[in-house]
Parts: C-alpha cells; sequence; structure tokens
C-alpha cells in the first residue's frame, strides 16, 4: 500500500510538471495557425513570441508562465481502487513538492497570515478537489493549474428562465467582451449551464478539459458552440487584447438540468496557457500518462 501511495504521489508531481512546462499539442498547433492566418504585424509578433516562449519551456522544463495558478485535481476513483480516504493527503503533499520541485509559483495566500508558502491552503480547500466515484479499479488523475487573470474574468449569472438560450448566449458574449485583454488572449471559453451557482461553475470548468475542436455530443449544443465561436472571434479582441488574430480558440458546454425557478450560467475563461494533464493508475500501481503534447 505505501509503494501505491508513493505512486500516486510521484505521479501526481510530474502531472504538474507536465501541464506547467508543456503546452497540450492541439493548443500548439491552434496558435501556429493563428500565427499564419494572422495579417497584422503586431498580432502575428505576439503568437510568434507565446509560441517561442511555449517552445523555451518545454526544452527547459520550466513554467511557461510566471503564474502557475492555483491547482486542482479532477479525480475518476474506481469503486475497487485500494486507496481512498487518504487520496487528499496524498495529493497535498505532491503539491507541497511540485512546489519546489517544478517550480511551481506559492500561489495560495491566507486572508490574514500572508502567502502559505507551498501552494496548500490551512483549511485544507486548497488544491481543491473534484471527485467521481465510478466503476472499477482505476484512479484517474487530471492536474488544473489555473491563473489568476483567467480566473478574475471568470463570470457566473442566475438568468431568468425565460430568457432561455438565446439570453445564455447573450451573457457567454457579454463576459468575454467584459474580459477584454485582461484575461491573456487568445482564449479557451468553458460555458456551464444549469445546475446551481457552484454546479455551473465547476461545469465550465470541466468544459475547458476538452480537445480543441471537438464539439459537443448534443448537435443543438455543438452547433451554439460553433456560434458562439464565431461571435467571440468578431469581438476583435485578439492576441492579448491588440486587436489582431483571434480572440478565442474554441467554446465548450456542458449543460445540467436546472431549479424551474433559476437558469444558472458560468463562463470559465482560460489565457492561452490551457493547462492540465492526465493519468490513469491501476490498482497494481500501473500508470498511463496521456501522452498528447
Amino acid at each position: 500500500m505505501k509503494k501505491l501511495e508513493q505512486i500516486i504521489k510521484d505521479t501526481a508531481v510530474e502531472l504538474l510538471r507536465i501541464s506547467t512546462t508543456d503546452l497540450h499539442k492541439d493548443v500548439v498547433k491552434e496558435l501556429k495557425k493563428a500565427k499564419e492566418q494572422t495579417e497584422g504585424a503586431l498580432g502575428r509578433s505576439q503568437l510568434e513570441n507565446i509560441l517561442k516562449n511555449i517552445e523555451s519551456a518545454r526544452k527547459k522544463s520550466l513554467p511557461m508562465c510566471q503564474d502557475t495558478g492555483i491547482v486542482s485535481f479532477v479525480v475518476k476513483l474506481g469503486d475497487e481502487f485500494p486507496i481512498r480516504s487518504k487520496l487528499k493527503e496524498i495529493l497535498m503533499k505532491a503539491t507541497r513538492r511540485a512546489t519546489e520541485e517544478v517550480p511551481l509559483r506559492p500561489n495560495a495566500v491566507d486572508i490574514f497570515e500572508g502567502n502559505t508558502g507551498n501552494n496548500i491552503g490551512k483549511n485544507g480547500y486548497v488544491p481543491h478537489f473534484y471527485i467521481d466515484l465510478v466503476e472499477g479499479d482505476e484512479l484517474e488523475l487530471i492536474a488544473v493549474p489555473k491563473g489568476g487573470g483567467s480566473s478574475n474574468v471568470a463570470a457566473l449569472k442566475m438568468l431568468k428562465p425565460g430568457v432561455g438560450i438565446k439570453g445564455v448566449k447573450k451573457f457567454v458574449i457579454e463576459a468575454v467582451a467584459a474580459a477584454g485583454s485582461l484575461g491573456c488572449p487568445p482564449y479557451s471559453v468553458g460555458v456551464g449551464v444549469g445546475g446551481g451557482e457552484d454546479i455551473c461553475m465547476y461545469l465550465g470548468k470541466k468544459a475547458l478539459l476538452k480537445p480543441v475542436g471537438e464539439r459537443n455530443p448534443n448537435p443543438k449544443v455543438a452547433q451554439i458552440e460553433k456560434e458562439l465561436l464565431e461571435k467571440i472571434n468578431e469581438l476583435n479582441i485578439g492576441a492579448m487584447g491588440l486587436g489582431e488574430g483571434p480572440t478565442a480558440f474554441d467554446v465548450h458546454f456542458e449543460i445540467a438540468a436546472r431549479h424551474p425557478a433559476s437558469l444558472p450560467v458560468g463562463v470559465v475563461i482560460s489565457c492561452w496557457a490551457l493547462r492540465h494533464a492526465k493519468a490513469t493508475i491501476s490498482s497494481n500501481g500501473e500508470v498511463t500518462i496521456k501522452k498528447d503534447i
């Protein structure tokens, strides 16, 4: 059991390293395409600088952005996986270790006592864990370090149900327009609809984990994603707010049932550095890290 605990810890540290130093290939592909298609010299130059930064971070295994974010883990825990109640403690230790080894910038700040220095909140809420209980004997881990700049432009609104999907689309466009350049575009935009005020924000964050170009399986929702991506790029915010190049790479939706009296919508925006990394650990300690970067 101790060996498996160490494997989980080592894997989580590696996921935090990968996610902060080596950007997903689908995002890199979009950045390269954007650079080639951008006619303006300022926007093209900015995209070229971003790509150089990504390559340098990968080669040197150093964070691609000085803001390595608040850490969270999306977890799928098989009902036959042998480690359960200790999992949070293991991942917290991994976060502390990654802070020193990657290194990650210490971003956990206690409102009364200041920076904790290790990305661990004293009350146990940071790093945050989204845990789903599933069948099987495997553990799936996704490390999601999210920077403060893009988090600051997230938006939540409890719409009146009568505005329907038209109101949802209007709010998404307004949220990205209000974000402007503040979250370091080009953006990926995750939209969560329904559930409640907390659930829709989680769904928006979960939507960001989808690959660039992947559409919602519901054809009606897929069409809305494509429509909003087009409308958002018509805002002409552009790369790093320069008005040239794409404002967003993609828009992804996750939808849940809602209360009859409310229509919650959460818009979660990622900067160009859409950072996350995933691994699966079997009950016998075999580790598979998703190699799509």
